[in-house]
């Protein structure tokens, strides 16, 4: 009888089994749709836009190596870099966010090599005032990589 008992428990417990995996629980209730997002805002540059007297430095004096220009525009979607004796190169602002900026320039003729071609050069700077300072990045066309600070006032 012991043994009846348990194998019609077992054949239950099997078919209850089946039945509530052919019936899943039903989903949580959904929470209302939420309400469009109005789309991202365009970058502010109150901070950084205008234009900047810049340097650029290496080793570990922080020898300058080279000045610059660096011109934002007000609506912080475009900048351009003036150096001396050349045409402004356009640059592009890649992000504008809170006190920083970061800006990515190139290709265009070397200043400190003759001969060589800045395939990128690629900035990132915080500002406070008038006063910036960051890092730079610059490739080379025969695949070199210098890497120095920057430090810039804004012009007045």
């Amino acid at each position: 009888m012991v043994r009846q008992l348990s194998c019609s428990l077992t054949a239950l417990l099997g078919c209850v089994t089946i039945g509530a995996a052919q019936n899943p629980p039903a989903p949580p209730p959904q929470a209302p749709a939420a309400a469009p997002q109005a789309p991202a805002a365009a970058p502010q540059a109150s901070g950084a836009a205008g234009t900047w007297d810049a340097s650029t430095m290496v080793g570990p004096k922080d020898s300058v190596v080279t000045t610059y220009v660096l011109t934002v525009a007000a609506d912080g979607k475009s900048a351009t870099i003036k150096l001396a004796g050349r045409d402004p190169i356009p640059t592009r602002i890649v992000v504008l966010a809170g006190d920083s900026i970061v800006t990515e320039t190139g290709p265009y003729p070397s200043v400190l090599r003759p001969g060589q071609t800045v395939t990128l050069l690629r900035s990132v700077a915080h500002y406070k005032g008038n006063t910036m300072t960051g890092t730079f990045e610059a490739h080379y066309s025969n695949g070199d990589v210098l890497k120095g600070k920057t430090k810039a006032t804004r012009a007045k």
